[in-house]
């Protein structure tokens, strides 16, 4: 469903991203994994079509993103990883104005705010809200339209504990209605409690993919996300990437 093929994003002389291939498959929640600056939201943005590939090429059920961007981001429903809505808008009125734009039905704004838990909020202006608000109004948009791929850039940032629970369990709803899903984070817990497979993103380089089932077996019972950066690039690369 969506082919990444050696992904290189340059600006200037700045190497973001560096030769990155992989493919997630129909129905697959897959995690990209890695410290902050490690390539993890450009890979995002260039899936989405927000940045253009120096080289390489990036296909959505086939379709090229670059050569048919319209074609290809109607497949996907996109949260980046700052949300910014309009302050003087209640929750209510921004899913309003997101439903008109894709012209969903009326009932699914609605839907969406109840599975985000905006029960006595909905009607709040979004200068009223906190981080973990704001981020969870950011979700409750992207689950509106049919769109059969999601992309979540670090969704879990600013939400407390209840609100890490309730998006695990959008993720899990999501899946079950078969769709795929691609997010990002720095927390090895988070993608070993919801993804498939891993993506592991060290200075811009995808150092490794695996499964969950290996990734437990290999680090998660004995081991830190230190151990597991050290195995896969080795101490002086490791001090370096993560300094």
């Amino acid at each position: 469903m969506i082919e990444v093929e050696h992904f290189t994003k340059r600006y200037g002389k700045f190497t973001a991203v560096n030769d990155v291939s992989f493919t997630v498959q129909r129905g697959e929640v897959f995690a990209l994994l890695g410290p902050n600056g490690s390539g993890k939201t450009t890979t995002m943005k260039a899936i989405v079509g927000l940045n253009v590939p120096t080289t390489g090429r990036i296909l959505i059920n086939g379709i090229d993103v670059r050569r048919q961007p319209k074609a290809a981001k109607r497949f996907v429903s996109y949260l980046p990883q700052r949300v910014v809505f309009p302050e003087n808008l209640t929750a209510r009125e921004v899913m309003r104005f997101y439903d008109r734009v894709r012209k969903l039905p009326k009932a699914l704004a609605d839907e969406a705010l109840a599975r985000a838990n905006f029960n006595g909020f909905s009607d709040k202006l979004v200068s009223e809200f906190s981080g973990g608000m704001v981020q969870r109004l950011g979700l409750a948009v992207v689950s509106m339209p049919e769109a059969p791929i999601l992309l979540l850039d670090e969704p879990t940032a600013n939400l407390d504990p209840l609100g890490v629970k309730r998006f695990r369990e959008f993720v899990l709803e999501q899946k079950e209605q078969g769709k795929t899903i691609i997010f990002s984070t720095h927390l090895l817990a988070e993608a070993e409690q919801l993804a498939d497979r891993v993506g592991i993103f060290v200075g811009g380089k995808l150092v490794a993919q695996e499964s969950i089932e290996n990734l437990r077996h290999t680090f998660l019972a004995n081991g830190t996300i230190e151990d597991m950066y050290l195995h896969y690039v080795g101490n002086d690369q490791h001090e370096s990437t993560l300094s």
